[in-house]
């Protein structure tokens, strides 16, 4: 870690109070938006938030390369346009598994995902992909998840609310569809998919105004190496900010304010006993874990995005606290962090604790919707609560009379 990187982690307890309320490219609010933003969370219902987790699972484990995945896309695009979404877009790119013929020119993928998580502390259980399907005891979902994937054609469907003021500057709000492991998928990233949809739905009404533009993006191919995520940067980072065509008002791809990404919210339970097992019951003290990375060239913008999350989880959500951390890693953030403020939430820290086995339904059959309780989903819906007040405030979010 360079000294400009440890002294941004060392001064996170210092500088809280200060960073709370600051909010990257965006002024204060005043009362009447916050007033609005108070009405726009009030608007997200957990009923809604685990039909639509609900609905995901009917795709299985939604694996990249795959019919069932291919309709979980269809799925989410109709979800979106039914909520009012508009410039509903599909990116289209190319990914094929190292054991199959690859095309020529330079690959999707970028650097290392890895790097940056935290050290492991206290108990650890064994996590991995299950690649077994005989552990499913569910005999249709066993059959559901079947068919292998294969390399070729991808796509990821994301849609757009254009800002009024500012059209040409964008927050993206992002979670990944796919899954693998012979489950559902519910949580990892069903959880946090849903909850961008659902964000999208509230945002996409039309009563609702915003200064500045917001993108809600579903990746796909991040189970195999953020490959979504690094096809769009790829694609379109250098468009940012173009007008097009000139004079018309109307950005393609507005310039990146800040990129925030969720991945697996519900599931918070503690760290694994001496013999592996994990408590049943959410933990008390449960929270929503707000990770940026502290060695990305984009580190100061992106702390100061945490901490504003941080802030309006303590105005908006209504069960569970936030806490920040500098190690964001191995989640479709990673190749945004170094052009842009990037965070990610999740419903443990990714380096210490869910690779440590707190989790231990990450990438296994037992992620199923059946296995999760109301409290578990409540854990999801604070984490939109969360998000829906940060972006609400930092795009000037507005309710018209």
């Amino acid at each position: 870690m360079n000294r400009c990187a440890a002294v941004i982690a060392a001064s996170i307890v210092l500088t809280a109070p200060v960073l709370a309320a600051a909010a990257p490219a965006a002024g204060e609010p005043d009362s009447k938006q916050l007033d609005a933003v108070h009405i726009l969370v009030g608007r997200l219902d957990l009923e809604r938030y685990k039909a639509t987790v609900k609905g995901l699972t009917r795709f299985g484990d939604r694996r990249q390369g795959t019919d069932r995945n291919r309709a979980a896309v269809d799925w989410i695009e109709a979800q979106l346009k039914s909520y009012g979404c508009s410039n509903i877009s599909r990116l289209k790119y190319t990914y094929f598994p190292a054991d199959a013929p690859r095309p020529s020119g330079p690959p999707v993928a970028g650097p290392d995902m890895s790097v940056g998580g935290a050290r492991y502390r206290g108990m650890r259980a064994h996590t991995g992909v299950n690649i077994d399907p005989k552990l499913q005891p569910d005999e249709k979902l066993r059959t559901l998840n079947s068919q292998p994937s294969e390399g070729g054609a991808r796509e990821e469907v994301y849609c757009t609310k254009t800002g009024t003021a500012h059209p040409e500057e964008m927050y993206i709000v992002g979670a990944h569809m796919d899954g693998h492991g012979w489950g559902e998928a519910a949580n990892d990233d069903g959880s946090g998919t849903a909850l961008v949809m659902e964000l999208a739905r509230i945002l996409s009404a039309p009563d609702v105004k915003t200064e500045r533009s917001i993108r809600f993006v579903l990746w796909n191919n991040e189970e195999t190496g953020l490959n979504g995520a690094w096809a769009y940067v790829a694609q379109r980072a250098a468009l940012q900010g173009k007008e097009e065509p000139a004079g018309s008002g109307r950005y393609p791809e507005p310039k990146w304010l800040g990129m925030i990404q969720h991945d697996m919210m519900l599931f918070d339970h503690g760290m694994p006993r001496p013999d592996g097992s994990v408590a049943k019951e959410q933990r008390p003290e449960a929270d929503v874990n707000i990770e940026f990375q502290s060695i990305a060239k984009a580190a100061e913008g992106a702390q100061k995005l945490a901490w504003a999350f941080y802030a309006a989880n303590e105005a908006y959500a209504t069960d569970y606290p936030a806490a920040v951390g500098p190690h964001m890693t191995n989640t479709d953030s990673t190749p945004f962090m170094d052009l842009v403020p990037a965070i990610s939430l999740r419903e443990n820290e990714r380096g210490r604790e869910i690779g440590a086995g707190w989790d231990p339904q990450w990438h296994q059959p037992t992620d199923v919707y059946a296995t999760y309780s109301d409290a578990d989903f409540r854990l999801g819906l604070n984490a939109a609560q969360t998000t829906l007040g940060a972006i609400g405030r930092l795009s000037g979010a507005t309710i018209a009379p």
